[in-house]
């Protein structure tokens, strides 16, 4: 047998089984083929597409199928916000009805009025400062500054202030709350624009150890706790915690606060 004649053989032996294979291929995938519903490609359009995952899936698709499948709130998109929950009710046939804006609230005012106990220096993040030996402040409740929050935030809502604090931009907020997740000593929390008054300490340390270490932090004396005249405030821990619902923004325990950590917004 001539070498020409092997070649032919070998080409047409592969050939035939390329076909075979594609043939198989092509029946495979109308036998295995998962239809979509043609409401979660809908969806999908009208998100965002940051795909960030604050809605606590994998990302904008699977949030769709979700919201498809009515295991997920029309809502569920911080970064899309109202319109963009409108627009899903719209295709699903639903009605929405508009939440109360919700940004990340610092409860912490330390900053530069908390003293530090060592000069840190290393990677800028505020959880590699705590792993040594419990962070840098004088309080190992409140914030480190060190711009872990800054990082999270795909959209550059929060900057770092001359005093060591964070500051969010609501104009740029979405709400997304990965800055919240991101912090490692929880002094970030989301709060409503109607909320006006609020502690900035998050130490639950006794009074002399925190008055200590910082001119603004809450010393647990209960003096806001007995003079609201809502019942609003109590003292758990040495921290004090007001109650939104009830509290009607009086002022009162801002004024009488001796420690001036307590503000009105």
């Amino acid at each position: 047998m001539s070498l020409t004649t092997l070649l032919i053989q070998a080409m047409a032996t592969l050939g035939g089984l390329g076909l075979v294979i594609g043939i198989m291929l092509i029946a495979a995938s109308r036998l295995f083929k998962v239809e979509t519903n043609p409401l979660v490609e809908e969806v999908v359009e009208v998100l965002p597409g940051a795909n960030c995952g604050a809605c606590g899936f994998a990302g904008c698709a699977d949030f769709a199928e979700r919201v498809v499948n009515e295991n997920a709130p029309l809502d569920g998109c911080p970064v899309g916000g109202f319109e963009t929950a409108k627009e899903i009710g719209g295709i699903l046939g639903q009605d929405v009805s508009e939440a109360e804006k919700e940004y990340p609230f610092l409860r912490c005012n330390g900053g530069t009025n908390c003293v530090d106990r060592f000069d840190y220096v290393g990677i800028q993040d505020c959880t590699a400062v705590i792993m040594l030996s419990d962070g840098e402040k004088g309080c190992n409740y409140g914030c480190m500054g060190r711009g872990t929050c800054v990082r999270s935030c795909p959209f550059d809502a929060i900057t770092i202030g001359e005093d060591r604090l964070p500051i969010v931009n609501k104009n740029l907020c979405k709400s997304c709350g990965l800055c919240i997740e991101a912090c490692p000593n929880d002094v970030l929390m989301f709060a409503k624009d109607s909320e006006k008054v609020h502690v900035e300490c998050n130490s639950h340390d006794k009074g002399k150890t925190v008055k200590a270490v910082c001119e603004v932090g809450c010393i647990g004396c209960k003096i806001c706790e007995k003079n609201c005249p809502e019942d609003a405030i109590t003292v758990t821990k040495f921290l004090a915690e007001i109650d939104q619902d009830k509290c009607t923004a009086c002022g009162i325990c801002v004024e009488k606060c001796p420690q001036k950590c307590i503000e009105m917004r």
